[in-house]
């Protein structure tokens, strides 16, 4: 299982999202809203993996690949899991990826799954 897994993943709430962005919870709503984020309900309250929030913003690649997997017909759990899970096409997990810098190919990937 890789280390990115959902279930080896912390996840952060919206007062603790508002606090690691320094925004109020508004904000990180709407960064919610606009896919800037990405967040589960299947704990309870929204929740988003902290590995997403890089010095303090969210990781700048993650909104286009996340419309990327919605437009392919991911639902939010399924764009979050498959962004943690080892892809192996990757060699790594889409999100090992992106904060690699490595946008283009991780794109490239999520457009082929529809």
């Amino acid at each position: 299982m890789s280390e990115n897994s959902a279930e080896s993943t912390v996840w952060l709430t919206i007062p603790d999202l508002a606090e690691a962005l320094g925004e109020t919870p508004g904000r990180v709503r709407r960064l919610l809203d606009e896919h800037y984020l990405i967040g589960s309900r299947r704990n309870g309250p929204v929740q988003v993996p902290e590995i997403f929030i890089v010095d303090g913003h969210p990781l700048p690649s993650l909104r286009g690949t996340v419309i990327a997997l919605q437009d392919a017909g991911f639902g939010d759990d399924e764009v979050i899991d498959w962004l943690l899970a080892e892809e192996e096409t990757l060699g790594r997990s889409p999100i090992a990826a992106l904060l690699a810098g490595h946008k283009s190919e991780v794109r490239r990937i999520a457009r082929t799954l529809a």
